[in-house]
């Protein structure tokens, strides 16, 4: 396993529509490793293979929270090829954040519910209902596989100014 380095706003690859999975194979399972690797270091609990510059339809995710004594079990899990097949009219709002956009969070409405299908680590084929924490990740991480940004979701002003601050910090980094 190996930490992969996150691409940062404005990277253009973020903007990217991922291409499908066409078989799990051992460079699928790497990258997936990998990418749990970088998500628990970043600290997130959610990534895109395009944010590690991999334009394909992966997720890693893991929820899993601290118990009363401070240990945290982990739950990781891998969505290929995921979509939302069904959606809630019903809608929730959640501060998110993205480890593309570092330190910039912003609350967004989206659907409180959604139904996902996906492909596991064996190609096994799941449809599971998703609401709370669970529906705003999977939701932001397909939004990353279609180019999306939660920064999308937000009024042209806000957008705006994380976009200008991204791009002046991006500058001088290459300065």
């Amino acid at each position: 396993m190996a930490i992969r380095e996150i691409i940062i706003l404005p990277d253009k690859q973020l903007r990217l529509v991922s291409k499908p999975v066409e078989k799990v194979t051992p460079e699928i399972r790497k990258l997936a490793d990998d990418m749990f690797e970088t998500m628990y270091d970043a600290p997130g609990i959610g990534l895109a293979a395009i944010q590690v510059a991999q334009p394909l339809r992966l997720i890693t995710m893991d929820l899993a929270k601290p118990d009363e004594s401070g240990e945290t079990t982990r739950r990781p899990r891998v969505f290929i090829n995921p979509e939302i097949i069904s959606a809630s009219e019903e809608k929730s709002v959640y501060e998110e954040g993205c480890l593309s956009i570092p330190e910039y969070y912003e609350e967004v409405e989206r659907p409180a519910r959604v139904r996902v299908r996906f492909l596991d680590l064996d190609g096994n084929m799941h449809e599971e209902d998703a609401q709370g924490l669970y529906a705003t990740c999977i939701q932001h991480e397909i939004d990353h596989l279609n180019g999306v940004l939660f920064v999308d979701y937000l009024s042209k002003l806000k957008r705006d100014r994380v976009l200008k601050k991204f791009t002046k910090a991006a500058k001088r980094t290459v300065e």
